[in-house]
This record gives C-alpha cells, sequence and structure tokens, in this order.
C-alpha cells in the first residue's frame, strides 16, 4: 500500500478507505482543515526547492559532483529532486539502503561505509554485471574488506565488471577508516594485487572534528592520500576524492581547488545530506553559510497539540521523541493557532526543556490552551525523517502539494 495514503500513516486521518497518493496530494487538502490528526510533520516546500537549487549551485561553481546523503531522508521522491537537480550521485549508509536506492531507479550510489556482508557483495556483484550503467562505490579500510569484495566478485565471474571501492581515509578518535596516510597507501597496494576489486579512489568523513582549521588538515591529508595513489599508479587520474557533510563544505571547496598532481583531474565529490531539509537547531548554527554568501531555509515543521496547561507557564504538548529528534537539540517553538481562531499562526515564544514518549514540556508565556496548535522546528534532520513514514508537502498557506514517502 505504499502508493496509498492509509490508516497506518502516522498524521493522516484516514480511517476508512485507502486514498491514491496522487490524488491526495492534488486534492486541495490543507494541513488545517480536518485531513490530519495530532502530532504531524510537513515539509515546506519552497524551502525544500531553494535548499536544493542552493547547493546544486554551490557545487557546480566549485566544479564539484554533488552525491547527497540519502540516509538523511530515505525518501526516493526527495532523492529524485536532487538528482533532477544535478546531483550525480546518491549516497547511503548501509547495502540496505542501498538497494532501496537501486529500486527507486538510481544509477550511482555509494555506501560510506565498509560492506562485510557476502549476500549483499554477491547482489552488488549481479547488478554491476547485469547493467553496465549502474555504479556502485563503497569504502574498504581492512583486508578482510577487500577479501569479501573479491569473493563476492569472484562468484559472478565477471572480469570486466569489478567490484569497485575507495579506501576510507580517517583520523585518530573518529569514526572509520585508516589512521595514517601511510596505513592507506598498503591496504591500496592490497587492492591493487587483488583480482575482481577496482580501486577508484579515496573517501572520508569529517564528522568529529570541530574547527574548519582541523577539518583543513583532514581534507589535505585525503588530498596527499590521492595524489599519492596518482603518483604511484594505484589510480587512474579522474580518480574520486570524497567527503564533506553539511557543516564544512566550503572548507572542502577550497582545500581542493588547486594543488593536484600534474595530470591529475580528480573528481570531488561533496556527500552533504542534512542541507535538503536543514533544521532551526543544529545545522542553523553549523552551516558554512554563516561564513560564506548564501543561505538554506529549514524545510520542516512538526504540528502538536496542547494537551495540558497543569501550571502558569508550562503546557504539555502532544509530541515526543516518537516524533521528534532530540539527540542534538530539542524542538524549538515557531508559532501558535489559537484553538477556534480564525487566523493564521502568530509567532510563538518558548522553551521545550524535555521530551517524553509521546509529550513536551514546552516553558512559555503565551498563555496557551489545550486545544491550541503549536508548530515546532526541530534540530538534526538525519533522526526525524525516520520517524514519519508519510511526509506531507505544503506551500506558503499550509495546502498539499505533493507526499514524501520514506523507507527506513
Amino acid at each position: 500500500m505504499d502508493d496509498h495514503v492509509t490508516w497506518a500513516d502516522k498524521g493522516f486521518w484516514e480511517p476508512a478507505e485507502a486514498v491514491d497518493l496522487t490524488a491526495y496530494a492534488t486534492s486541495g487538502r490543507n494541513l488545517f482543515d480536518g485531513s490530519f490528526t495530532w502530532p504531524v510533520m510537513a515539509l515546506k516546500k519552497r524551502a525544500l526547492e531553494h535548499n536544493i537549487a542552493t547547493l546544486a549551485a554551490f557545487a557546480e561553481e566549485h566544479d564539484l559532483l554533488l552525491a547527497p546523503h540519502g540516509k538523511t531522508t530515505m525518501a526516493p521522491s526527495l532523492h529524485r529532486r536532487q538528482l533532477d537537480a544535478g546531483a550525480w550521485a546518491i549516497t547511503v549508509a548501509s547495502p540496505s539502503q542501498a538497494l532501496v536506492a537501486r529500486h527507486a531507479g538510481v544509477r550511482r550510489v555509494l555506501v560510506a561505509n565498509e560492506i562485510l556482508d557476502h549476500s549483499a557483495l554477491s547482489w552488488v556483484a549481479s547488478e554491476r554485471a547485469a547493467d553496465p550503467e549502474f555504479l556502485h562505490l563503497h569504502w574498504v579500510d581492512s583486508p578482510e574488506g577487500v577479501e569479501a569484495a573479491a569473493e563476492a566478485s569472484a562468484l559472478v565471474g565477471d572480469e570486466d565488471r569489478p567490484l569497485a571501492v575507495l579506501i576510507d581515509l580517517g583520523f585518530p578518535g573518529g569514526r572509520t577508516g585508516c589512521r595514517s596516510v601511510e596505513a592507506a597507501v598498503e591496504l591500496a597496494r592490497v587492492v591493487d594485487s587483488t583480482p575482481g576489486v577496482l580501486l577508484a579512489g579515496v573517501a572520508g568523513y569529517e564528522g568529529g572534528l570541530r574547527t574548519p582549521a582541523a577539518v583543513g588538515d583532514y581534507f589535505d591529508r585525503l588530498k596527499e592520500l590521492a595524489s599519492t595513489l596518482f603518483t604511484e599508479g594505484l589510480v587512474a587520474a579522474g580518480a574520486i576524492v570524497s567527503a564533506g557533510g553539511s557543516s564544512f563544505f566550503d572548507v572542502l571547496a577550497e582545500r581542493w581547488a588547486a594543488g593536484w598532481p600534474d595530470g591529475m583531474t580528480p573528481r570531488k565529490v561533496l556527500r552533504s545530506g542534512a542541507y535538503v531539509s536543514h533544521d532551526h537547531g543544529l545545522y542553523a548554527g553549523t552551516t558554512p553559510f554563516n561564513r560564506i554568501e548564501g543561505s538554506l531555509e529549514p524545510a520542516i515543521e512538526i504540528w502538536a497539540q496542547v494537551l495540558s496547561a497543569p501550571e502558569e507557564g508550562l503546557v504539555i504538548v502532544g509530541m515526543g521523541r516518537r516524533d521528534a529528534p532530540y539527540d542534538n537539540g530539542l524542538p524549538v517553538p515557531l508559532a501558535v493557532r489559537r484553538n477556534g481562531g480564525d487566523g493564521g499562526p502568530e509567532e510563538l515564544e518558548g522553551t521545550v526543556e524535555k521530551l517524553g514518549d509521546q509529550h513536551a514540556f514546552l516553558r512559555t508565556d503565551a498563555g496557551l490552551r489545550p486545544g491550541d496548535l503549536v508548530g515546532f522546528g526541530i534540530s538534526h534532520p538525519c533522526t526525524v525523517f525516520d520517524k514519519w513514514r508519510l511526509i506531507p508537502v505544503v506551500d506558503l498557506d499550509y495546502t498539499v502539494t505533493d507526499l514524501v514517502r520514506t523507507y527506513f
């Protein structure tokens, strides 16, 4: 029933028969006309379009290939919007996410992790053998990862379509990746000597580094690694060099603009993901557009109903940890629609003190009463999309224009 709105879709009030997605999205429904129940998450159409266009333009201006990290939304319809705007590929974090992307018709998929699952690797090898236009890249940081890829490739037996991998370079205390350029070069030699595996380039992730200077040094080491591999004949002139989340893509563009060995023309792949929806918290504070010209707009709102006003200055809202992210900041109150009022949303000041499973503790002096609706922004979009199977996209007056289904 993925092509229908049903009673199982949280926030949608469809207690009777299922409604076709296209028919629903073009029926002129409004977020506040009784078609929805509370809480419900919505995406602002104008903000989505602005953000997708903004980063596409940034990538083009700086000679970067954009491979948005699709694990942020796991929404094929949003991935398609990004690809239609010029994205080169979609990045994911696991084989199951790669399968979703493939079934959605994505032709270039990057898996930003080492894959050791033999079933998944055998599927990749079979897909590559069957479809010459399918490009699948995943990371390796160990001989075991190289061996697993080689074994899967051998099962298919297509020598013309080896499994393509990227050497993962990390940093001490970071996530995955070889901990030094020297160790990464040694692993590259292992890949080069292993039948059925092709070294396509290098990749890494700067998450965990907090300053532009530290991130810049890390990007320089990735450049050093890629340059060394090219000089030693271990990668082609157009090798892939990939990094970059949504907080330091300006540093990546600056550090990789020049300084490559003669004859090397790397494909510089940026993997930002959270930019597509942005937020009112974590990324509002860390976006590079706080340092450079340009802007992103928060696209996510969660609307919930005031359930209780038990104390002066405290209201309990029907939205909790099952509905909103809380790992990198709590939701931010934005607006209120007064119960029974005919006007539009009013700006709201207040603070969410804590979240229960289904409740938010909101401190405010706005005189909210049970039945009022409160609109919240969120912090860290990567942990909100997984809480919603189907999300309405709305225009400026909250009329539904599209529906986004997620696949986590």
